[in-house]
């Protein structure tokens, strides 16, 4: 759910600059643009809490899905077991 947080509050400081700048009259292309630029550098400045929420969130749940059973591994092994079933030469990687 943090993450959600993030990308919602980081969505709504874009609308908010590129709004502010539709209202004072800037309305050509260049308003999202510099409206993108300006709600980055807002929620780099307001957003610390959440970011580093949202990155531990996701630090926790790559160390889980690590942790579980070793699935990386796993799927490498598969690879290779089908990898050595097939004919040499059809890889089309291998030249």
């Amino acid at each position: 759910m943090p993450v959600v947080t993030y990308s919602l509050l980081r969505i709504a400081l874009f609308l908010a600059a590129t709004g502010v700048l539709w209202g004072v009259g800037m309305r050509s292309w260049l308003a999202p643009v510099i409206g993108a630029v300006i709600g980055f550098a807002l929620s780099y400045v307001l957003l610390t809490r959440q970011r580093d929420a949202a990155a531990r969130h996701l630090a926790d749940r790559a160390a889980r899905r690590g942790a579980s059973g070793g699935t990386v591994a796993r799927d490498a092994q598969d690879e290779d077991a089908e990898a050595s079933v097939l004919p040499h030469g059809t890889g089309g990687a291998e030249r």
